[in-house]
């Protein structure tokens, strides 16, 4: 049976950590932020744990992270 590929687009995304958390970069911060307050720029910059469904299938994507 060949090997399981890595979903690179997810990799590049997100990252596992040890205790199998799957931790990912807030959205919306890219551009358009001139009508952001800075509180919000500020949250945006932080890493934010994924809900355990969504985490469950992001884990099938990276079979070997």
């Amino acid at each position: 049976m060949p090997k399981m590929k890595t979903h690179k687009g997810a990799k590049k995304r997100v990252k596992i950590t040890a205790s199998g958390k799957v931790v990912a970069m807030k959205t919306g911060k890219r551009h358009l932020n001139r009508k952001k307050s800075g509180k919000e720029i500020r949250q945006k910059g932080r890493k934010f744990v994924l809900a355990k469904p969504e985490a469950e299938r992001i884990k099938l994507l990276l079979p070997y992270e």
